[in-house]
This record gives C-alpha cells, sequence and structure tokens, in this order.
C-alpha cells in the first residue's frame, strides 16, 4: 500500500488508521456477537430481496401485533389506576383498531407505511442536502447530496407507483434495509475484534 508522505514521522495511512483506532475504542463493545447477527441480517436482507411481498406483509402484521399487544397493555393500565376520563381510553382503543384493521386488511396496512416511508425519505432527502451544505467543501459531501438525491428519486418513486407498487417497494425497501444494517454490523465488530487483536 502507498502512503503519502506528511512529514517525516506520519503519513496519510497511518493518520487515518489512528483516527479509526480512536473511534472504534469510544464506541460501545463489537466483537464476534456482531459479526454473527451482522451475516445473519445480511442473509435475511438477500432473502427479502428474493420475496419483497413476503417481508412487506409480515411487516405489516408484525406492527399490527405490536399496536394490538400496546393496546391491551395501555386498557390494563388504566382499568388498574381507575382513569375512567374518556381520554385515558380513547388511545387504547385507537390503537387497537388501527392494529385489528391492519391484521385484517394488510394490504391497505402495507400502502399506509409505504405513505410513512415517503413522508421519511423526504425528510431523509432535505436533512441530507442540508448537512452537505453545512460540511461543503470537506470530504465526502457530495456524498452526502446523493443520499439525498436517491432518497428523493425513491419517494417519487414511491408516490408514483403508490398503491399498486407499494407491496413490491416496502419488501424491497425493509430488504435492503436489513442488508446494509447487517454489513455495517459486521464490519464494526470486525474492527473491534482487529483491535483487540492488536492490543493484547
Amino acid at each position: 500500500m502507498k502512503h503519502i508522505t506528511i512529514n517525516s514521522d506520519t503519513t496519510i495511512g497511518d493518520k487515518t488508521r489512528q483516527e479509526q483506532l480512536e473511534v472504534m475504542v469510544t464506541l460501545p463493545s463489537f466483537g464476534n456477537y456482531s459479526i454473527i447477527i451482522g451475516v445473519l441480517l445480511i442473509i435475511a436482507g438477500c432473502i427479502g430481496v428474493l420475496l419483497p411481498e413476503f417481508v412487506a406483509l409480515e411487516a405489516t402484521i408484525l406492527i399490527a401485533g405490536l399496536l394490538m399487544v400496546g393496546s391491551i397493555f395501555w386498557l390494563v393500565h388504566a382499568f388498574k389506576y381507575k382513569l375512567y376520563g374518556w381520554a385515558q381510553w380513547l388511545k387504547p382503543l385507537l390503537l387497537l383498531v388501527t392494529g385489528g384493521l391492519m391484521l385484517f386488511y394488510p394490504m391497505n396496512g402495507v400502502a399506509i407505511i409505504g405513505l410513512l416511508l415517503v413522508i421519511y425519505l423526504i425528510m431523509d432527502a432535505f436533512g441530507s442536502f442540508t448537512f452537505a451544505y453545512m460540511v461543503r467543501p470537506l470530504t465526502g459531501w457530495g456524498w452526502m447530496v446523493f443520499n439525498g438525491v436517491t432518497s428523493l428519486a425513491l419517494a417519487v418513486l414511491f408516490l408514483i407507483g403508490w398503491p399498486e407498487s407499494t407491496l413490491v417497494i416496502v419488501g424491497l425497501y425493509i430488504s435492503i434495509s436489513l442488508f446494509f444494517d447487517g454489513w455495517a454490523l459486521l464490519y464494526m465488530g470486525w474492527m473491534q475484534r482487529k483491535l483487540n487483536t492488536q492490543e493484547k
């Protein structure tokens, strides 16, 4: 590997390596467990890309189940502490109805998730553009612009295909997210493992 000399004692490669190690020290402990979880997430993401409709429906059913369980907990809490005001019962009932509708009409639930993802992607795009403007001309600002353009393009694709293609797009989005989360965990675990080896 070729290093560009800054002075007699420091090279760009050595400096970058040292900065990476310093950052890794400040992070939570990663290791073999992170590597295993990372690999599993990558596999799940790959399977999801092949079966996006299944992933989208499963995600909708999971969210519906969580809403219904949350509503039951809230109802128990309200009954336990004799909270008989209408406002105390409105929230758990709304959660229960929303969860039930998503569970019995999962396609509509996927469409709602699709709209929420559109809102998120638009916010992410403008956040990326703002951050890129703030850090310009530091190295990497162009990647933030690229990320913003990509998020905005995905949001437009969602809107154009909504609701017919929402099932596939939501499944792909979730699967790709799992894939890159897995790579991030795998990388962090591997770096922490190398750092631990060097400290011994």
